[in-house]
């Protein structure tokens, strides 16, 4: 059997009451709240990582964090863990709907038009309390943005929430990307979102995602919402700003940004991270789903220092890093569908001179990356696919061995 044909597609998303088996054992994604954790839990999720699995974190591209290494037998203990944080919701079905993300500066940002944390909270009752929601596909996602300088509303998600003033607009994901289709009063764009959940569920069939439907269902997606809705006076431009390091909003109002390759950190370092973000004034820490790290500081003194410690432990400070570039999935050994050493590739073509951005992923699935990449190389029998301007799902132009990868640039 080929390695492609033995390729699995869960068609789910790993939770700490649902893991799922990957190469390097349990994989348990733990889902914040209001797109932030507490220092304290951070710290706890940690220790939690290297006492119960093998130390490696990763933060998701739906701003989570991703425990790996675990067992059957440490499950039960880090299910426990989790539940004492505050973290572990009622069932699997409840764990798996709450899929939303939120912008990662959300009430930092001065710049922000409002606040949209409590939006982001009244959107994840509605979808614990709404049992008929719980039918939505585990994929299927939220975001809610606040419309500042560092914004998420450019990433994919089947229903946006976006500030616009002091109005909500509300976007639904089409296969041309998101289509901001009315506004309403922060209050009513929750129900309307929740009530585009439901319209979802009346039209799907096999789709797992709303930009899977067809026009005649989305047309009706639009007609079910716009009772709610007032419509759109202008067009929405939005920004990609994914700023590290030291970030100043001016008003003495500071904030820090780090990464760390392929969003894999280690538990030592998020436990040193929390630790050092709680003596720079942080009450928690914020996710994004360009799998960076930010928290508030309480001084320019403060954040300087906390860059300083992140980036002496390993943690990446500059926003131009060219490892940031490359979007590389775990690979062989940690995933069994892989035959090729994604990540050591990886940072092999990072030390090389190129324009663009890359995924290296193990197999066709592409989990690193969804979005188009300007060059994919996919593994297949310990070779790679080359791929240009596409998915790793498309249709390759020829296959290449690993060392041969340096090649495809200008050296």
């Amino acid at each position: 059997m080929s390695i492609a044909a033995a390729v699995e597609v869960k068609g789910w998303c790993p939770g700490v009451l649902q893991p799922m088996q990957s190469g390097d054992g349990l994989i348990a994604r733990v889902r914040p709240r209001g797109g932030a954790i507490g220092l304290t839990e951070a710290k706890a999720l940690a220790e939690a990582a290297e006492r119960f699995g093998n130390g490696h974190i990763d933060l998701t591209r739906r701003a989570n964090l991703q425990l790996r290494g675990l067992s059957e037998a440490s499950l039960k203990e880090l299910q426990d863990a989790v539940s004492t944080l505050g973290l572990l919701d009622r069932d699997a079905r409840t764990e798996a709907v709450r899929n939303i993300m939120v912008a990662p500066l959300a009430g930092i940002d001065p710049g922000e038009a409002l606040d949209v944390r409590p939006l982001a909270r009244a959107l994840e009752k509605g979808l614990a309390e709404d049992v008929a929601l719980h039918d939505l596909p585990s994929k299927f996602g939220f975001l809610v943005d606040g419309g500042g300088g560092i914004s998420i509303a450019g990433e994919r998600a089947d229903v946006a929430l976006r500030a616009v003033g002091k109005r909500i607009a509300l976007g639904l994901d089409t296969r041309s990307g998101t289509e901001w289709i009315g506004w309403a009063a922060p209050e009513t764009a929750v129900k309307a979102a929740l009530a585009a959940a439901r319209a979802f569920l009346g039209v799907r069939r096999e789709q797992r995602r709303l930009r899977d439907v067809d026009d005649q269902d989305l047309a009706r997606l639009r007609s079910a919402l716009a009772p709610m809705l007032h419509a759109m006076e202008d067009d929405m431009p939005i920004a990609s700003h994914r700023p590290l390091g030291v970030l100043s909003f001016g008003a003495n109002r500071f904030a820090v940004g780090v990464a760390a390759s392929f969003g894999r950190f280690e538990a030592h370092q998020l436990w040193n991270f929390a630790t050092m973000s709680e003596e720079a004034g942080a009450a928690d820490i914020r996710l994004s789903p360009w799998r960076s790290l930010y928290v508030e500081a309480r001084d320019i003194t403060s954040a300087r220092q906390l860059v300083d410690v992140a980036r002496d432990t390993g943690l990446i400070v500059d926003a131009e890093d060219p490892i940031l570039r490359i979007d590389a999935c775990p690979g062989a050994p940690a995933c069994r569908s892989s035959s090729v050493d994604t990540r050591h590739d990886a940072r092999l073509l990072a030390t090389l001179k190129f324009k663009g951005n890359v995924h290296v992923s193990g197999c066709t699935k592409g989990c690193a990356r969804s979005a188009p990449a300007d060059l994919v190389l996919v593994g297949e029998h310990g070779r790679y696919k080359v791929i240009r301007n596409g998915t790793a799902n498309d249709t390759p132009e020829r296959t290449i061995a690993a060392e041969e990868a340096g090649a495809l640039f200008d050296v």
